[in-house]
């Protein structure tokens, strides 16, 4: 009897040797990243575009062959100048959540953007680390923007008095647009006989209040009495939370 136990607890001792020696001759291909996508929080955008002062949503779909141990995302930027009242911007931050530690999670994060980082062009990555210690990495770029963002300006340098002239450049406003103000005057002009420093103000709402996004294009008519010079043009723009952005240019009013 006592030969027989020995004879079957051989085969058992030779059954885990061998489960032993095939668990650790298993290895797991690194994760796989197969979307990756960020945008500005609030509308879930797949633009890599985002607002300082707002949020950043970011997704992934991971597909992994061993469960996920940890996703890593680095943000950071590449000699951006800090401007006054700014501060330098890096972020980072390692996700452990259960709902992330399985094999194939989809991650979802918002990530809050200072109102104090500078604007511009940043870099972000993502690391995703399995159990297996297989790492994979994605990266991106990211824009971040003001609040209300100005690009694309075009505007006549210079009009001959009685005419108008044309000005058009984008705004994309994160809160939405309230008014565009254009405000122009002069500086040490003198009036001649007949003639008046021009002065004007006028607000636009119209077909642009409240649009986040819009082509500001419009044609501002010169009186034909106003002193030839050189005027100065501001533009006053506001959303929806009263932020505002001021820029100004110069145009030059001919006689003829």
């Amino acid at each position: 009897m006592r030969r027989l136990r020995q004879a079957f607890m051989i085969p058992l001792l030779a059954l885990a040797l061998f489960a032993c020696q095939e668990e650790e001759d298993i290895t797991f291909d690194p994760p796989v990243v197969s979307t990756f996508e960020m945008g500005e929080g609030s509308s879930h955008s797949t633009e890599p575009v985002a607002y300082r002062g707002m949020d950043l949503h970011m997704e992934a779909t991971i597909l992994a062959y061993a469960n996920v141990e940890s996703i890593k995302v680095s943000i950071h930027a590449h000699d951006l100048e800090v401007g006054e009242g700014e501060v330098e911007w890096d972020f980072e931050e390692v996700y452990t959540d259960a709902k992330y530690l399985v094999k194939n999670p989809e991650f979802h994060e918002h990530i809050d953007i200072p109102a104090t980082a500078p604007a511009g062009e940043y870099h972000v990555e993502l690391e995703v680390t399995d159990a297996a210690g297989n790492i994979t990495e994605m990266e991106g770029h990211l824009e971040i923007r003001e609040l209300i963002h100005v690009s694309g300006f075009e505007m006549d340098a210079e009009v001959v008095r009685g005419e108008d002239f044309h000005v058009e450049f984008l705004i994309g406003a994160a809160n939405g647009i309230h008014t565009i103000t254009v405000d122009i005057h002069a500086h040490g002009l003198t009036a001649g006989a007949g003639e008046v420093v021009w002065e004007m103000e006028e607000v636009f709402e119209e077909g642009y209040h409240e649009l986040s996004e819009v082509e500001f294009h419009e044609h501002i008519d010169v009186p034909a009495n106003v002193t030839a010079g050189e005027y100065h043009v501001m533009f006053i723009i506001e959303d929806e939370d009263g932020n505002e952005v001021e820029f100004d240019t110069h145009i030059d009013v001919l006689n003829e």
